[in-house]
């Protein structure tokens, strides 16, 4: 029905707007009374089976929504209802700020991707806090990154900010130093400056009552090199994980026409496109590191082949973002019943 009926429904409509008009319904629906169970037991799954203690959490299951969906911790509870482990909240920066100019979301359906350029709209870590005040059983991962008026050799400030406000609020954090769609912010893939961020909020983190894990959130443009320079960051420092993939820069391999990629221009491109490229990563950096660390594995997940295949490479969890938006909630179950039947 959501292939058939509601999405080809919805794609007749710019991208942001039918952002902002499914969070509308999805508030409305769980406010009738039932509705939220009903949703629950079409599309979760419980079973002891799908359990993972990674990072010293305990997850109901390994599949996750990743940031980006819920910018602004808007819904989390509500959207675990389709099935979700977890939700990746942010980016959050410490200041609100409204992103790129629009338009700014552009889909790509022959390649089953998006081209986004937001530029990290967000409202901020104050107005977010306010809503994570109300959580009561969802497992909350808290992407932060700096306020792109911040300059790069400021940023240190921003991350330590977010991390000190939010700290109280999430399950653990991601260190977003890799979006594509903010003007020199890629550089803060330096890794000096990892070093020297991962030693700022490794010292916030030790004198708080309850240390929160702490992943580095990287891109998949990386070369062999950079990717061994990852491994030996994480290793060398507190950093626990990596979240493994950003969005690429990439337009390698498109089925859309030259022209159409032209006219939309720059931006970060996820979906199926950057399936293969993101799990190349995650099994370079598991044996590279010799799964010494976590990984959390995203980027081009519309099928249970593709859920597999991040596992197999060495994700110990996953998530979904475009996948969910063009293959609906019942991606999720599909995937978690898969990994129940391959645990038999």
């Amino acid at each position: 029905m959501y292939k058939t009926i509601v999405r080809p429904l919805l794609f007749c409509f710019d991208p942001e707007r039918v952002h902002h008009l499914t969070f509308f319904l999805i508030r409305i629906i769980n406010k009738i009374p039932g509705f939220s169970l009903l949703i629950r037991n079409s599309y979760a799954i419980e079973n002891k089976k799908l359990e993972r203690t990674v990072l010293g959490i305990k997850f109901p299951n390994p599949i996750g929504l990743a940031a980006g969906f819920d910018k602004n911790a808007m819904l989390f509870n509500q959207l675990s209802n389709f099935g979700f482990g977890f939700i990746e909240i942010g980016t959050i920066t410490p200041n609100p700020q409204p992103g790129n100019p629009k338009k700014r979301i552009f889909r790509l359906p022959k390649d089953k991707g998006i081209i986004n350029r937001m530029g990290i709209n967000n409202e901020g870590v104050s107005a977010t806090i306010n809503r994570l005040k109300k959580n009561k059983r969802t497992i909350i991962g808290g992407n932060i990154g700096k306020n792109t008026t911040t300059p790069n050799n400021e940023a240190l400030a921003d991350y330590v900010r977010n991390f000190k406000e939010l700290h109280p609020y999430v399950d653990y954090f991601v260190i977003n130093v890799s979006c594509p769609n903010v003007t020199a912010f890629t550089q803060l893939q330096d890794k000096d400056f990892l070093i020297k961020l991962s030693d700022a909020l490794a010292k916030i983190n030790n004198d708080t009552k309850k240390r929160k894990p702490i992943l580095l959130k990287i891109s998949p443009d990386l070369n062999s090199t950079q990717l061994d320079e990852i491994v030996e960051i994480i290793n060398s420092t507190d950093l626990d994980g990596v979240v493994a993939t950003n969005t690429t820069t990439s337009r390698e391999n498109l089925t859309t026409i030259d022209k159409k990629v032209n006219e939309i221009g720059n931006g970060g491109l996820s979906g199926k496109p950057l399936s293969k490229s993101s799990t190349e990563v995650i099994k370079y950096l598991s044996m590279k590191s010799n799964k010494s660390f976590p990984i959390i594995g995203v980027g081009g997940i519309h099928s249970v082949k593709d859920a597999m295949e991040k596992i197999n490479a060495g994700a110990d969890l996953i998530q979904l973002y475009t996948g969910f938006i063009y293959e609906g909630p019942t991606l999720i179950k599909k995937i978690n019943s898969k990994i129940i039947q391959s645990s038999k």
